[in-house]
């Protein structure tokens, strides 16, 4: 079409003319519906193979079907010999050690900084000292805690320490 035909239609000649609206055409209608009826067909095709031919023989031939047998009691034999089980280990009594160790929280200048890690210690249950000390440097004032019997339970204490955030307690071996 020409400038002129759309000027004589009353369009704007910018604008391209609109489309045709088409109704939906009956080929569309007549293939959706042969795809619903195959569909269905399929589904009920499909259903007389879907059941189990193991159940079909069963419902036709009932005789012939074993039953299951009854399960078997279970005798649990662990609950009769246990109250009377018992053993008996021989251990070595070991001989007490001459080792001792302390655990060494802090060391400070000032007095007060030393008992506030030991109320912080406290806290936690755990029994410190705090020891002046006099070196070269001055004197200093240590937090302590122990004697222990065993590296193993200073480690136990100190992990218990590093849980509250107390960190930095070293385990001295002390000798008596």
């Amino acid at each position: 079409m020409a400038h002129k035909d759309y000027v004589a239609r009353g369009r704007n000649p910018k604008t391209p003319p609109e489309p045709e609206k088409r109704s939906l055409p009956w080929v569309r209608i007549v293939v959706t519906l042969a795809l619903l009826f195959g569909f269905g067909y399929f589904l009920w095709s499909i259903n007389d193979k879907a059941e189990d031919p193991v159940h079909k023989k069963a419902s036709t031939k009932s005789e012939q079907v074993d039953p299951l047998p009854d399960a078997p009691e279970e005798e649990w034999e662990f609950i009769k010999t246990l109250p009377e089980y018992s053993v008996e280990v021989d251990v070595e009594e070991r001989e007490a050690s001459e080792k001792r160790y302390l655990m060494q929280c802090g060391s400070f200048r000032k007095q007060g900084q030393a008992e506030e890690l030991k109320a912080r210690i406290a806290f936690q249950g755990l029994e410190a000292q705090v020891r002046a000390s006099d070196g070269s440097s001055g004197r200093w004032y240590r937090v302590i805690i122990g004697p222990y019997e065993s590296k193993r339970l200073a480690e136990k204490q100190r992990h218990t320490l590093q849980r509250a955030k107390i960190n930095g307690c070293q385990i001295w071996l002390w000798n008596l």
